[in-house]
């Protein structure tokens, strides 16, 4: 380890990022465009930092994650709520985008979260997808420059072309951002689902994997999709037995385990375990239910944000 190792918080806003190091108490602003971005890649590359941390702003920051984790940084994204806590606990009231900075350095040398580097597959993937919008950003801003100069009758197809270009930005910006929240350079959900009884690394590096729509659909639609649903089995009087099928074979099976676990130490599904069991379903029946209550309940600590110790509160229970 290093005798005086370097932390970075970076605070991005849609013009300028803020960067602040500690212990130097370093602090300056870029601008957040791709020129800002490679110099600002290139600086931190200088100080050799033994952490990079921003915290998950929507999307924002997306291409200089993308840009820091492909330059080989140790760079970790965690939940802004943590950051905020930390903030109150450490008596940083006052919230600027400088002070902000200051904040997630002080973070990352204090909490110090565990830096997981890219898989070299990982990273040539980044590398490529990057490498890809910064020709597409150059050829978008020489089409926008001949739009000014050419005649009206070419203006339709270099509009056009300009539309195309555009829309494949934004495809690249998702690709990027699917990349990245797939890796493990991404911390905000995989911590929040770490904080479940039951839910170890496995777990969660493989929903984050396959099933990416985990947080964004309602209960019934992130059961359906997995496999975990009971389908009715019905046809005139006959009455069959509901069973489940279909979906994600490698995230039921990883589930599975999961609820294997959370059955024996999670007290939420311990109890409901219990008691599916002393009403009489066979043990399988009650684990499959059980899977089905464990992802629910991820479910909606992605979408809300939530940690585990709020979804035990009384007043959230009712909803899963």
């Amino acid at each position: 380890m290093e005798e005086n190792p370097r932390y970075i918080g970076i605070d991005v806003s849609k013009a300028q990022v803020d960067v602040a190091v500690r212990p130097t108490g370093q602090r300056w602003a870029a601008s957040y465009n791709e020129t800002g971005v490679e110099e600002l890649v290139s600086q931190i590359v200088d100080i050799s930092p033994a952490m990079v941390l921003l915290e998950a702003t929507g999307g924002l920051e997306v291409p200089l994650v993308a840009a820091l984790a492909a330059a080989a940084l140790p760079v970790v994204v965690v939940n802004p709520r943590q950051v905020r806590d930390f903030a109150r606990a450490t008596g940083t009231l006052a919230k600027t985008d400088s002070l902000d900075a200051a904040v997630l350095a002080h973070f990352a040398d204090a909490v110090r979260p565990s830096v997981r580097p890219l898989r070299d597959a990982e990273t040539q993937v980044l590398n490529s997808l990057a490498a890809r919008r910064h020709q597409v950003l150059t050829m978008l801003v020489s089409e926008k420059n001949r739009l000014g100069t050419a005649i009206s009758a070419v203006h339709p197809r270099i509009e056009a072309h300009i539309a195309w270009l555009e829309q494949e930005l934004n495809d690249l910006d998702e690709g990027l951002r699917q990349t990245l929240r797939r890796s493990p350079v991404w911390r905000e959900k995989d911590d929040l689902l770490r904080t479940v009884p039951g839910v170890g690394e496995q777990v969660s590096l493989t929903l984050l994997a396959y099933l990416p729509e985990l947080g964004t659909l309602d209960r019934r639609q992130i059961a359906a999709l997995v496999g975990v649903a009971p389908f009715n089995r019905d046809s005139g009087t006959l009455r069959g037995k509901r069973a489940v099928w279909g979906g994600r074979a490698r995230v039921r099976a990883i589930l599975y385990m999961g609820a294997m676990v959370a059955s024996r130490h999670n007290p939420v599904i311990r109890d409901f375990y219990q008691k599916l069991l002393a009403a009489g379903k066979p043990k399988k029946v009650a684990l499959v239910a059980c899977m089905r209550k464990l992802l629910v309940i991820l479910n909606s600590m992605l979408k809300h944000g939530s940690p585990w110790c709020d979804m035990t509160q009384p007043e959230v229970a009712h909803s899963y």
